[in-house]
């Protein structure tokens, strides 16, 4: 009887133990002001405040766009938008939000949205930097308009990988591979960056499908700037509470099984470009590319 409670309760603890090393969601983006945590880039005239600033409106015409970004420069942490897309006919035009380090051989986490004519879907394309090298393009439908309403997207980044999320789902994950020679954004501060601008050279069909500047002003929405990250100089190369923080705990360092049943499911019914297939443009596949479960 001794013998069977004690495996009993050693079951038990391996189960708990089990338990609080399981993958874990990020926590919930808190909704703050846009002028807690982000000033404007350029053409500040072309940026519209509501509600006391928890809303934000920018607007492109012929003329320009516009663009905003944070105060202060990030080493890892959880990034989310609320983002309501261009309405309409919106060929020609990309809505960005990204991380971007300043140096030559920087470092960037980007969501780019890449308009389309009225009643063809946007394309998500999503792109990770490293030691200045990019070429990852992966690009997705969305499997709902992302012009009716807001929808999150955000970015979970620590030193063991970077998460892509569309409201709940992962899009995309990025891990690090350094022991596969493969360049990890780890010490470069990043801030956060959003722009509305003209890109009818490649943005919509290869650049085939130009902007229809008739439908000006094009104008994207934004609220929840949620920034909740290590906050550094842009010289810095370290987080000075690197470790202490919950992005940095052990549920947080890979995706759960259901997230990456979610992820497989958007490889499968959603992907319509990903680099680590495209034998066109590589003769090999990317090292990361089995790790980062893209195929």
């Amino acid at each position: 009887m001794k013998a069977a409670t004690a495996g009993y309760l050693l079951a038990v603890a391996v189960a708990v133990l089990l338990r609080g090393a399981a993958a874990a969601p990020p926590r919930k983006p808190v909704d703050v002001p846009f002028e807690k945590n982000y000033v404007p880039t350029w053409a500040e005239d072309h940026i519209q405040y509501l509600n006391g600033g928890r809303e934000v409106q920018l607007s492109l015409d012929k003329s320009t766009g516009t663009g905003f970004q944070t105060r202060g420069s990030y080493l890892f942490g959880h990034f989310s938008m609320h983002i309501k897309l261009v309405g309409g006919d919106s060929a020609g035009t990309v809505t960005a939000f990204y991380l971007s380090s300043q140096n030559s051989e920087h470092d960037e986490i980007d969501f780019e949205f890449l308009g389309n004519r009225t009643g063809q879907p946007y394309i998500l394309q999503t792109n990770v930097f490293s030691g200045g090298k990019g070429d990852r393009e992966q690009r997705i439908y969305l499997w709902f308009d992302p012009t009716k309403e807001y929808h999150s997207y955000s970015v979970l980044w620590n030193l063991y990988m970077i998460a892509f999320f569309v409201d709940d789902t992962p899009i995309r994950v990025f891990k690090n591979s350094k022991d596969l020679g493969v360049r990890y954004p780890f010490d470069q501060p990043m801030k956060l960056y959003s722009s509305l601008w003209n890109a009818d050279d490649w943005a919509t069909r290869g650049g085939r499908e130009k902007t229809d500047w008739s439908k000006a002003p094009f104008v994207a929405s934004y609220r929840g700037f949620h920034v909740d990250g290590c906050e550094a100089s842009a010289e810095a190369k370290f987080c000075a509470t690197q470790g202490a923080r919950w992005w940095d705990q052990a549920e947080f360092r890979d995706l759960d099984a259901q997230q990456y049943r979610r992820l497989a499911w958007v490889r499968k019914e959603h992907t319509i470009y990903n680099y680590c297939t495209d034998r066109d443009r590589y003769a090999a596949m990317s090292p990361e590319c089995k790790r980062d479960r893209d195929v």
